[in-house]
């Protein structure tokens, strides 16, 4: 008997890998029944075989066998008249299963049918992939790079599943191209226009934190907790953890020996600066800290305003404030104290503040300059000419002539 072929059809359904194989059929068959249902008011009586490997379905019909004038109801009954032509030895009161032709159903139910079924199927397989990733949140996950566009990039899973890493959540000194593989933890899903729509994200100190629990056992087996995490992505990163077993030195297992754990971190966030302290409750040795690498002479704090005054040796100050001044910006974010720095006031009494060479330095460098911590005569001579060259954006030409200015000051 003659099927009703659905291979083309079939064959596109086999490209959805996110919907079994039982799942795939059930779909199937709810859409013919629907269809029978609408046609011949009830599809209680037809059986449906679904071959998705052949890429066939026949649809068979189940009707009682009546005396001649004695229908009632043509989609369950079938007069003995009609019965015997299919098979002579039929009588009144017996089944027939007789199979529905490709011609019983004209060709633009056909094709309404047929579009019904992969409008189901896609219908299902995102809402598959919404789920799945609704349940990575958080995660890190791994793809290939398909397209780079200026506000967004696109990325394949291993099953061809489209992932999003928009600017926003891109390291600044990030490079990818067509075909790169590309880390990153997922962040947020959401349907757009029934559309699954997942963001990935490389800024998020979620993807810092799995990192650590990726290549420290520690931290990913609760022995060592992550107290909180603070960063600027591609420069800086501070992260605070403890631990509850006084046999563990926390920040050694979390930098590893001669650094091995972290240098893997370091490299994904291309060469971002981590700082892995201990976490205290003790405010003062917690900011103190947080500012490494820069040594604190001493400190004094304002717990009412969240407010914390520190005083350090001249040569300290620029370690304290750091490149761009992320080192205090984030030492604060950590601890949750607005900190300000100060000159030990012993040590610095014969100072000179950079302002007062105004006339002979631009100040557009003495700015820059300031950016650093470095706002006075001795707190620049103390630091040499390659570090300042390297801290700013002064060519050495420019430091070596603001060096020689401030040291005829003081000669």
């Amino acid at each position: 008997m003659e099927g009703i072929n659905l291979v083309e059809t079939f064959s596109e359904f086999k490209e959805f890998k996110n919907i079994d194989r039982e799942t795939l059929m059930r779909i199937i068959e709810d859409i013919f029944r629907h269809m029978l249902a609408r046609k011949y008011g009830s599809d209680e009586n037809f059986d449906i075989i679904v071959n998705i490997d052949k890429g066939d379905l026949e649809i068979w019909r189940n009707r009682e066998i009546v005396e001649d004038g004695g229908i009632e109801d043509e989609n369950l009954q079938i007069s003995l008249s009609e019965a015997v032509k299919i098979e002579p030895d039929f009588e009144v009161g017996e089944e027939v299963s007789e199979e529905l032709k490709l011609h019983d159903f004209g060709r633009r139910e056909i094709l309404s049918i047929r579009q019904n079924l992969i409008s189901k199927i896609q219908e299902y397989e995102k809402d598959i992939i919404f789920q799945k990733y609704k349940e990575k949140i958080g995660e890190i996950v791994a793809g290939e790079v398909y397209q780079v566009w200026k506000k967004e990039i696109l990325i394949l899973d291993d099953e061809y599943i489209e992932l999003i890493l928009p600017k926003s959540e891109q390291i600044p000194s990030d490079f990818y191209r067509k075909g790169d593989t590309i880390r990153a933890v997922v962040t947020k899903v959401e349907m757009k226009n029934s559309t699954p729509y997942i963001i990935l994200s490389r800024t998020s100190t979620i993807f810092l934190e799995r990192l650590f629990e990726s290549e420290v056992p520690e931290v990913y087996d609760g022995l060592i907790t992550i107290k909180k995490i603070v960063r600027v992505p591609g420069e800086r990163a501070k992260i605070a953890v403890e631990s509850y077993d006084d046999r563990i030195d926390p920040v050694g297992a979390c930098v590893g020996m001669k650094g091995s754990r972290i240098h893997g971190i370091v490299r994904e966030l291309k060469n971002e600066n981590i700082d892995v302290i201990n976490f205290t409750n003790n405010t003062s040795l917690y900011i103190t800290r947080a500012l490494s690498p820069a040594k604190i002479s001493s400190i004094k704090l304002d717990d009412e305003n969240s407010r914390a005054e520190v005083y350090m040796k001249p040569d300290q100050v620029s370690l304290a404030i750091g490149k761009g001044g992320y080192n205090i910006k984030l030492a604060g974010k950590l601890t949750g104290y607005e900190i300000d720095v100060y000159r030990d006031t012993d040590t610095d009494s014969e100072d000179v503040d950079l302002n007062e060479f105004s006339d002979e330095i631009d100040q557009w460098i003495i700015e820059e300059l300031k950016t650093i911590g470095c706002d006075t005569a001795k707190s620049v001579l103390e630091l040499e000419s390659k570090e300042l060259v390297m801290r700013t954006d002064l060519e050495e030409e420019t430091i070596n002539e603001v060096i020689r200015i401030l040291k005829a000051e003081f000669e």
